[in-house]
């Protein structure tokens, strides 16, 4: 699989991405493992890289709470508010009275669906003006602090309206708490990291993690990447299922065959093949995905990820409804973290990957064009 090397030294060589790591498996195993550059100064990139995966740990997240769907504990369509009364106080943003934010309540009760899909109102401060403005109005902590308090933003739509992401899923997170009794991080080590075999995700590193831990990087205006120090916060109040993990490519590649393989992974089994199915199908109840236009230029591109494409969410994932030419197939599913580490995987050619480096801003063009020369390549090898 040459072809995968090429590009990922050649983003390497023209500074598209300070390192990269790529992987690619199957059901039955890895079939491509590259890294090229280093990941820290002296020390080369390699499956052994530690990661802050941000984001990308929105679908375990997702998994957790499917996970209690599967043993008839919660529903998708249960209302947040039943299991996290404390809900009820998040109320909708109706605009400003000079720099006062007007608020009413929500005219749709959301549900866990809504969480997981970003359908809730909820959206996050790099993409939407007006929760920028309505933090600085109040003082209100970003969720990036670990806050519980953090966790109340204001909705920007009434729940099942609009896409808007953003903090939902650290509400799942708490629902998943409240349901099982477990604290977030317990349940996620016991009911998925330690049955998958993935001993280098965790919510607070270890001396060994610590040890292979990346170098973030983000670029100048000058186009030069420099040192850049940004990571989730640790012994927080509350971990957060929308951005506290760390992992490694391969153990969140073995995540990924997990669900790829309907639930089960070298004889463990976390999810029924039929809560497997429930989980990546169309969530959106009728809606789409919507371009994310920023608002916060040194942190993050605008993002639409297939123009002109059908783009939903799953309960897990983002999903295209029709297949990218020379790329994935139709009903694939994928998500990233906002420093660059990204994923996908299509059950049609029964195949995950990622692609992952450590660098903002996120989705800038040099590094997309890298993933699509990535995933092109990937495809090409079949």
């Amino acid at each position: 699989m040459s072809g995968m090397d090429g590009v990922l030294e050649r983003a390497v060589a023209q500074d598209d991405a300070p390192f990269a790591v790529g992987m690619v498996a199957d059901a039955g195993g890895v079939r491509y493992s590259g890294a090229v550059g280093e990941a820290a100064p002296g020390r080369a990139a390699g499956e052994d890289t530690v990661f802050r995966i941000f984001s990308m740990t929105k679908a375990i997240g997702a998994v957790a709470a499917t996970i209690l769907v599967d043993r008839g504990k919660m529903r998708f369509d249960t209302p947040v508010a039943e299991i996290l009364p404390e809900f009820a106080n998040v109320q909708v943003l109706d605009g400003f009275d000079g720099d006062t934010p007007v608020l009413r309540a929500p005219k749709t009760q959301a549900t866990l669906r809504h969480l997981a899909t970003h359908t809730s109102g909820l959206e996050y401060e790099f993409w939407n003006g007006d929760v920028a403005r309505y933090m600085e109005a109040t003082g209100h902590p970003t969720i990036l602090s670990g806050l519980k308090a953090s966790l109340f933003y204001p909705m920007m739509t009434d729940p099942g309206t609009r896409w808007g992401y953003g903090v939902g899923i650290d509400w799942l997170g708490q629902a998943v708490e409240a349901v099982d009794g477990r604290s977030i991080d317990a349940f996620c080590r016991e009911e998925i990291f330690e049955p998958l075999g993935m001993a280098n995700t965790a919510f607070e590193l270890d001396d060994a993690m610590t040890a292979n831990l990346c170098e973030l990087m983000a670029r100048g205006e000058d186009g030069v990447f420099v040192p850049f120090e940004l990571a989730p916060p640790s012994q927080p109040e509350m971990y957060g299922m929308g951005h506290n993990l760390y992992s490694t490519a391969p153990d969140y590649l073995r995540f990924l065959r997990m669900v790829l393989r309907g639930g089960e992974l070298d004889g463990a089994r976390i999810l029924s093949e039929q809560a497997v199915a429930d989980m990546t199908a169309d969530h959106m109840q009728g809606l789409a995905f919507e371009k994310m236009v920023t608002i916060a230029p040194p942190v993050t591109a605008d993002f639409d990820p297939f123009p002109g494409t059908k783009v939903t969410h799953s309960f897990a994932f983002m999903r295209n409804e029709e297949a990218i030419p020379g790329r994935r197939s139709a009903g694939s599913l994928g998500w990233a973290g906002v420093c660059n580490t990204h994923y996908w995987l299509d059950p049609s050619e029964g195949i995950a990957a990622v692609i992952m480096t450590q660098s903002l801003p996120f989705v800038e063009e040099r590094f997309m064009a890298t993933y699509a020369a990535y995933e092109q390549a990937v495809y090409a090898s079949l």
